[in-house]
């Protein structure tokens, strides 16, 4: 309960704080200047994007066609949808955090953390053998 009401605080805190950041940069820089910055941001970050997206797409492929599970590929595509979303939502904190997303070595480093401490519940990235677990073996059959 303790993370839902610290990411409900976020979400309602981070617009003001955009807001208000792209008011002070709007009265030091201008407001023209300011939108292009916004525009550039947002265009750069559908480009990287779709850059970072393929690439990992790739390793990806390459990862499965050589018999290896594709952990860090798995854990990178939502990293990077985050990071477009977040570099096409207006705003500089969360440009900022949109291209930390989509750096590739900054984001090799939070996927590494999400599977070293197995945040995807489940247990998803380590492979485990079914002789390893009690096997329950019998026939199935449908009474009506």
């Amino acid at each position: 309960m303790k993370s839902f009401q610290s990411i409900f605080f976020l979400v309602l805190i981070i617009p003001f704080v955009e807001i208000y950041l792209l008011l002070k940069v709007g009265g030091l820089i201008g407001a023209l200047p300011t939108i292009f910055m916004v525009v550039f941001t947002a265009v750069l970050g559908a480009w990287l994007l779709r850059q970072q997206g393929f690439a990992t797409l790739q390793r990806f492929r390459a990862s499965l066609a050589q018999g290896e599970i594709p952990a860090y590929e798995i854990v990178e595509g939502p990293i990077i949808l985050v990071g477009g979303a977040l570099l096409l939502t207006p705003g500089f904190i969360t440009d900022m955090l949109g291209f930390v997303c989509l750096i590739p070595q900054l984001r090799r480093k939070i996927a590494r953390y999400v599977i070293e401490n197995q945040m995807i519940q489940g247990n998803v990235f380590t492979q485990r053998s079914f002789r390893d677990k009690d096997v329950l073996e019998g026939d199935f059959r449908k009474e009506d």
